[in-house]
């Protein structure tokens, strides 16, 4: 009994609560017993952190029948399910190959669509596909059906196709800004905003929008922006509409970016939970941003548990950008539950394995874990030799422009260079002081300042000590 419990309790703990609410709300369960489940269910993913048990004096066929139910409603909803069988369908009608029942299906979905779906533009193209399987075949009833189809929806779709090529552009523009800062993206606001709400487009483009809008909001931090398109897929999410369980977990995982850079973080670290409730292609990059969280939130112990139990999924990992970006905020969760030698040799291991992977994504992001975890443990000299081996300063030299630039590598160099006496007071105080004469008023990377300054002042607190007194630091 208990082993088939533990079964359904996993089972459960994979649920979103936007799975759950709707459930609840279209259900129409006789059995009184499977309503109590599915509120407990419901509860505990509601309240993630006051789990209740489900009851074992229940019969387990009743948990077991629950499941299955869960099961077939969320596969029917699944936009990601209904994507994957327009792909197999292609590919059988590309290899002749579709069967009788596939294609009675097909035509079925053809007679009954209801414009639009959230992935039309696909759906079309497949049903511009089977056309020509169809004429070939002298099957002359079917293939009036499917023109007829095409038709009506051929300018959804010319305009679907537009849309798309302006994405592209959108993109790029909002891409290079957030990595480089060497664009704008402000400009595409109102058109995005307008896609976002047109309820005549498809669901994938209207969403893709969304993400869009998320980093125009965080480049420019304009983050009231956002608060009423969340409230927007929120109800839409709760009506079964755009569901996948991985745009869930994005939703979650964009929703605690929010609260983080609200500074709510009890928001954020429960939307962050949500988001790595399912592995999806995207898990890793979810863990490194919920850890990111935590350790702002001053839960370092937290951190360190939750990224131990993620480093499975990032040692079969092929994406070294999250690889990188893993290895990184697990040295600072060491460091910050004062595991400095685990810290440093951690990264040490990684750097002899994976050279030419950390030079080549977010080597900043792992020096700069890496050289704290040294700066921690007073080890100056050894801080220089890793400076030189891998040139960090030129390196950093052309971080300068990217918006999310802070001098850690600078600074961390100037500090071990003033207590080995290579540079004087005055020279390490200039180098501290110029980035605030560049950067003075602005406040998006303040937090970051803020902490590398508090790791910086035990070290040189006559130096750090005078920054913060005329309110540079």
């Amino acid at each position: 009994m208990r082993n088939k419990l533990q079964i359904f309790t996993n089972f459960a703990n994979t649920l979103l609560p936007h799975e759950t609410r709707y459930l609840l709300a279209v259900q129409q369960l006789a059995d009184q017993v499977k309503l109590g489940i599915l509120e407990r269910v419901d509860y505990n993913c509601q309240h993630i952190n006051q789990f209740t048990p489900y009851d074992p004096a229940v019969d387990k066929r009743k948990y077991s029948h629950l499941k299955t139910w869960v099961q077939q409603r969320l596969t029917e909803l699944d936009v990601d399910a209904h994507f994957e069988w327009m792909s197999t369908l292609e590919r059988q009608i590309t290899t002749d190959a579709i069967q009788a029942e596939e294609e009675k299906m097909l035509l079925r979905e053809i007679r009954q669509y209801k414009h639009p779906g959230f992935f039309f533009t696909k759906f079309y193209e497949l049903v511009q596909q089977y056309r020509h399987f169809l004429l070939i075949r002298m099957r002359y009833a079917d293939h009036e059906t499917v023109h007829k189809f095409l038709e009506t929806w051929q300018e959804a779709f010319n305009n679907s196709k537009r849309i798309s090529e302006q994405f592209h552009q959108a993109t790029l523009d909002i891409v290079k800004q957030y990595s480089e800062n060497s664009a704008e993206s402000i400009q595409w606001e109102k058109w995005l905003i307008r896609i976002f709400y047109d309820e005549t487009l498809e669901g994938y483009t209207r969403y893709m929008a969304f993400v869009r809008l998320t980093f125009i909001s965080f480049n420019y931090r304009k983050l009231d922006l956002l608060g009423e398109k969340f409230a927007y897929l929120d109800r839409i999410f709760g009506e079964g509409k755009f569901y996948s369980k991985r745009i869930l977990l994005n939703y979650y995982h964009l929703r605690m970016l929010l609260h983080a850079r609200l500074r709510e973080f009890d928001k954020a670290i429960h939307y962050g939970y949500l988001s790595i409730r399912g592995k999806t292609h995207d898990y890793l990059f979810y863990v490194n941003n919920l850890g990111a969280v935590l350790l702002r939130a001053n839960k370092p112990q937290e951190a360190l548990t939750m990224m131990r139990n993620a480093a499975p999924e990032m040692k079969s990992s092929q994406n070294f950008y999250n690889k990188v970006g893993f290895v990184s905020f697990y040295i600072k969760c060491l460091m910050q539950n004062q595991m400095l030698r685990n810290a440093e040799s951690y990264a040490e291991t990684f750097l002899s394995a994976y050279e030419k992977e950390v030079l080549q994504y977010r080597w900043h992001t792992f020096f700069t874990a890496y050289m704290g975890a040294l700066l921690s443990q007073r080890k100056f000299q050894k801080m220089m030799r890793v400076a030189n081996k891998y040139r960090l300063l030129d390196l950093e030299k052309g971080y300068e422009t990217r918006p999310d630039y802070v001098p850690a590598l600078l600074w961390y160099t100037s500090m071990a260079q003033y207590k080995e006496d290579i540079i004087d007071k005055n020279t390490l105080q200039r180098r501290l002081q110029d980035y605030f004469n560049a950067h003075r008023g602005e406040k998006d990377r303040s937090h970051q300042i803020s902490e590398l300054i508090n790791e910086l002042k035990p070290h040189a607190p006559e130096v750090v000590g005078y920054l913060q007194v005329y309110g540079l630091g």
